[in-house]
């Protein structure tokens, strides 16, 4: 069915988007140049250290482009009628936001003689900061319009900027692989701005929310792509050698626990002793939020199997039974469940971290083991509580009538957005049994000649 363009696709995210690319394009022209020692080496020494971290730094880039582009955008097409729309939000969101974030880390950090320093490295922390608005996003998804979702891209960046420096600059947190920064503080940024947005209204199913075989095949191989490549995103920013050796090591062993026991509870939960396709394709990937704050310490292979281990069982239980309490009790929207895959697994990583400061060896002394188990402690409370609070706040200013949100009628539908074709495999069956009816009725007439 034709559905009519609503305002935003209409005029205003035209606009939006125009302004945002003609300001961005002006900033770049005046303030971002490149890195001299990584564009353009003045010496032999300088031209092999920026190859090496080239070499070094490059692949996992690349990894981590292939897990936010094609796996998180087929992990959102689960919705059958809203495909199209989750998988071009989702990178529309990643370019907008990284090219923000450049911007905002360009005059907060890199300034040098007025200018803006470009690197791969400055290229990387723009993905990160973009992968806490496309978490984020999954709280809302489906309910929102591609203006509402801008505007909260561009109020998140910041927010995550000023939050990563506290908890890592200020505080001195360890979290190698963002359990705390990213994964942490995007899920409940993401439930702030869903419990304001949406107010005490009861989360009901919408007749559009029902996954099909076909959607939930997209979106587990989604799941597929980022658990493959999910290592690299753990290990990108480790010191290269030991540190980094340990970091994949222990991000495999916990994915590998997380797929083992996610069929396992999946199957123990259904009476019928059959897998739920939802459950693979968050709770195979739970052990990469967990580990990500642990995944360069001095912990054994044990723990990493048992941190893999029981975060994908807090996230299984969290679909199974917390969802429907807080849909119940708090009148909660979490449409991707995020805060089973992201929140769960990630305080349950942040406690770790807690606990290996506190057993870490080494020479340090036990006041210094104490000191890192508190700041681990502080920067979890920072980022769920300064989160929440952000988006709430942001919540509230996404309520504006002028960016144009969805009426309940057109919620998870393509067709808002997109000039959808008429079903190609319905004009086939009908050609198809269009030349049947036409073989029969020729076949009949040479029988009837024939007698005759």
């Amino acid at each position: 069915m034709a559905l009519p363009p609503s305002a935003s696709t209409r005029c205003l995210l035209p606009l939006s988007l125009g302004l945002f690319q003609a300001a961005l394009l002006f900033f770049f022209a005046l303030f971002i140049t490149y890195d001299e020692h990584s564009a353009a080496p003045t010496n032999s020494e300088d031209a092999e250290h920026a190859a090496k971290q080239l070499h070094s730094t490059f692949p996992f880039f690349q990894d981590i482009q292939v897990m936010l582009v094609v796996g998180l955008g087929l992990l959102l097409a689960f919705l059958p009628r809203y495909g199209l729309s989750a998988l071009t939000h989702n990178f529309l969101l990643l370019n907008v936001s990284a090219q923000w974030a450049l911007v905002l880390q360009g005059l907060l950090h890199r300034l040098h003689h007025g200018k803006a320093l470009l690197g791969l490295h400055s290229m990387l922390s723009a993905e990160f900061a973009a992968v806490t608005v496309l978490i984020s996003a999954g709280a809302v998804l489906g309910r929102t319009s591609p203006c509402q979702l801008l505007t909260m891209a561009l109020c998140e960046v910041p927010i995550y900027l000023a939050s990563e420096w506290l908890i890592i600059t200020r505080l001195g947190v360890l979290d190698v692989g963002g359990t705390i920064t990213i994964h942490i503080f995007s899920c409940y940024f993401g439930l702030g701005v869903s419990k304001v947005l949406f107010g005490n209204a009861k989360p009901t199913v919408h007749p559009k929310e029902t996954p099909t075989p076909r959607s939930d095949l997209l979106a587990l191989l989604g799941a597929l792509i980022l658990w493959v490549f999910w290592p690299s995103f753990v290990a990108v920013l480790c010191q290269p050698g030991d540190a980094q050796h340990r970091a994949i090591l222990h991000t495999l062993l916990a994915l590998s626990a997380s797929v083992i026991t996610t069929v396992l509870i999946s199957i123990l939960l259904e009476s019928d002793s059959k897998l739920t396709a939802g459950h693979l394709q968050n709770g195979s990937l739970a052990g990469g939020v967990a580990i990500g704050a642990v995944a360069d310490m001095h912990i054994t292979p044990a723990a990493a199997l048992a941190l893999g281990s029981l975060s994908s069982l807090l996230c299984i239980l969290g679909f199974q039974f917390l969802t429907p309490i807080l849909a119940k009790k708090l009148a909660l929207q979490d449409r991707c469940g995020i805060h089973n895959l992201h929140g769960l697994p990630g305080i349950l990583g942040a406690v770790a971290s807690i606990v290996a400061a506190l057993l870490a060896p080494g020479d340090g002394s036990e006041a210094a083991r104490h000191r890192q188990a508190q700041w681990q402690a502080a920067g979890l409370m920072v980022a769920l509580g300064g989160s929440l609070l952000a988006g709430m706040l942001v919540g509230a200013a996404l309520r504006l009538p002028c960016l144009a949100p969805p009426p309940e009628t057109l919620c998870f539908e393509d067709a808002l957005y997109f000039k959808l074709q008429e079903r190609p495999s319905l004009h086939l069956h009908e050609s198809l049994h269009s030349a049947l009816l036409l073989h029969h009725c020729h076949r009949d007439h040479v029988k009837g000649s024939q007698r005759g």
